[in-house]
Parts: C-alpha cells; structure tokens; sequence
C-alpha cells in the first residue's frame, strides 16, 4: 500500500480545506476505497475522515427526507420513514450487501463506489482505460457476461454496481455538494457520467467536492415501490440485472411511473422511454412487456451478455406487475 497521511475533518469546511492537498481523497466507511488501496488501484496521498459528518436524516417540511452523506446504509434501510414512504430505497441497499457491510458503507460513499469489472481490477495483465486511460478495454472482446448493455462506449463497457443509487435514480433523488467555491446540488441521474472516450472520469464532481447530502423528495407514488434483483445467487453478489420501480394507478390507468435499472450501464439507468410508454396505459403484462422493449431497443449486448436484454424485459415485467397487484 503506499504511504498517505490521514486526519479527521472537525466540520464540512474543515474536510474541503483539507482536501485542497494534492492526492487527498474522502474517506467514509472505507468498504470499497481500502480495498482499491490494497489493490494500488487508488493510491492517495492523504484521506480525509468525513465519517463524523452529516450522520442525521432530517424530515423535511414537504415531506421529503435529507438524508446526510456519513449516514450508514442500515441506518437509512431501517429508518422508520424510508421503510413506509420509499420501500424501494430498503429493499434496495438489504439487496446489495452483506450486514457487515451495510453497518460500515455510508451512503456518499455508495455513489463513488467503482467498478468490480474483474479487468479494471487486474492490473498484472488487462488493458483498461478506466484504470489507465489509452491502454484498451479487454473486457470489449474478453468474457463481458456481467457488463454493459446499454450506453457504453468503445473504451469501456463496466457497469455501475450499486443498487442503492439505481433506488435513488427511481426516486428523483439529488445530491448535495460543498466546496471552496460553495455549495451546488446535482440530479442523481446526472450525477453518474457514461463512459464515453474518458470512462477513468466517473462523476460530475469537481476537485475536492464533498457529498453533504442526498435529498428525497416527497414523492406519494413511492410509498408503492420495489426492487428487484436477479444475480448468480441468492446470498451477497452484484446484478446480472435490477429494477426499482414505483406506481401509481388512478381510474384503472397507470397516473404515473418510476423504473430505473442496474447492471446494465456505467451508470444508473433511468429509464426513460418505459415509463414515457406507460403513462395513461392501462396495467397489464403485455402494456410493461411493449414498455420494456422500448426501453432495451437501444441496448447492445456483447458476446456473452445477451441474455441480459430478455432478462432485464422480464424483471421490468415482473416488478411493475408486482406493484399493480399491490394495488388491486
């Protein structure tokens, strides 16, 4: 591991004053950063402990929730007001890890969690222009069965692996950020960048921007929401695919909609066009199966990933029709 100093921020302006140090990086619960250093894959200079700050979820007047960046992932699951108001944000971080896991990650440091794409984790002997910008993509014509179907790029095809923020991208999240220049807010959904020619360059965030917080907005269709996820076993594994979804039906037609998906891009998936396709439709099978496909129209599946394009059209399928059973 390479040598780095570490101190403890006293306040929010206290870890942006102290990340202006060249190579310094935020640390949270550390459950995905030591383990790239242990790789080398991150090498650091310096870490910043922000684990102390913004530990509290605050109920806001609208009915949303802000929710602070070092809040632990059990916290938020098992928060009273996550569990009733938005059950797919619950259902969604149980889904991603172990509870070990989830009493240490915090939920800033969900959304910079990289890529388990095992080429960008072997730096003996893969090309990876995440890891190393110029050197290739070997997973392009290596074994791609859990990459990227639909947004990648000819420099990268790894997917995002949370399933927290695809809960989030669903739920209209956005996430708050502290800097030397002050304070910004981003959509989730723009927070997270597609590959393109600079996949190394994974988020909006500029140097030494700090996540504060992450904002839910008071959003009543979410109180009927899920999360589905479809992996190679039932115990702690990243998505083949996921789906979070919320509905809401109003006179037997479909008033209004979230789908999102994970393990299917560099990213969260908001998707769009399925519930553009929904919206004033009655529920039915064959209503989210055509909604499905306008979504996966676009996708571009790999030597040996193409069942993910059936896969993530059934998981559509059977998590809204989940939710109009809720509803009947």
């Amino acid at each position: 591991m390479t040598p780095f100093v570490y101190a403890r921020a006293a306040d929010t302006a206290d870890a942006v004053r102290r990340a202006r140090q060249p190579g310094a990086k935020f640390l949270g619960g550390g459950t995905n950063l030591v383990d790239l250093m242990r790789e080398t894959l991150e090498r650091p200079a310096a870490l910043v402990d922000v684990s102390g700050l913004s530990r509290e979820i605050v109920e806001l007047e609208d009915g949303g929730l802000r929710i602070g960046a070092a809040v632990s992932n059990t916290a938020l699951a098992e928060h009273p007001a996550v569990r009733t108001r938005y059950p797919v944000l619950t259902r969604a971080i149980v889904a991603g890890a172990s509870a070990q896991i989830r009493n240490m990650a915090t939920v800033g440091g969900n959304l910079l969690q990289r890529t388990r794409c095992s080429y960008f984790y072997d730096d003996d002997g893969s090309a990876c222009n995440k890891r190393q910008p110029g050197q290739g993509c070997d997973a392009i014509d290596g074994f791609n069965r859990m990459h990227a179907i639909l947004g990648a790029s000819d420099s990268c095809i790894a997917v995002h692996p949370s399933d927290m923020c695809v809960a989030l991208a669903a739920l209209d999240a956005v996430v708050h950020l502290e800097s030397g220049a002050g304070a910004r807010t981003l959509a989730l959904t723009d927070f997270h960048r597609l590959p393109g020619d600079r996949p190394d360059i994974e988020t909006m965030l500029e140097p030494g921007e700090l996540i504060t917080a992450i904002e839910l907005p008071a959003l009543p269709l979410a109180r009927r929401s899920t999360y589905r996820k479809v992996r190679d076993r039932s115990s702690y594994a990243f998505a083949l695919i996921s789906v979070a979804a919320a509905l809401e039906i109003e006179d037997g037609r479909i008033k209004d909609v979230r789908v999102a998906l994970g393990g299917v891009a560099h990213k969260p998936w908001r998707a769009a066009k399925t519930e553009a396709a929904l919206r004033g439709r009655a529920p039915s099978e064959a209503a989210f199966a055509a909604a499905a496909e306008a979504e996966l129209a676009d996708a571009r599946p790999l030597e040996h990933n193409g069942f993910k394009v059936e896969l993530a059209r059934r998981t559509i399928v059977a998590a809204l029709g989940e939710l109009t059973d809720m509803q009947a």
